[in-house]
């Protein structure tokens, strides 16, 4: 899972959340992200491009300690 900008991701189907750890260190959670999208976004190549355009601005989001 090389990406750019994702360095680790884990998704929490009964909670509907998927975290996400930036290359920069930063972590941000993601809630209400149904399972669907968590595998579409599992089977892309360009997840970071995947994130941008189907997460961000769709999820509330809380950022989390890195």
């Amino acid at each position: 899972m090389p990406s750019a900008v994702i360095a680790s991701y884990i998704y929490d189907a009964a909670a509907q959340t998927l975290t996400v750890r930036y290359q920069t260190g930063k972590v941000y959670r993601y809630t209400g992200v149904p399972e669907k999208v968590y595998r579409a976004m599992r089977s892309t190549m360009y997840k970071g491009h995947f994130l941008n355009r189907e997460i961000k601005g769709h999820y509330s989001y809380t950022e989390l300690p890195g």
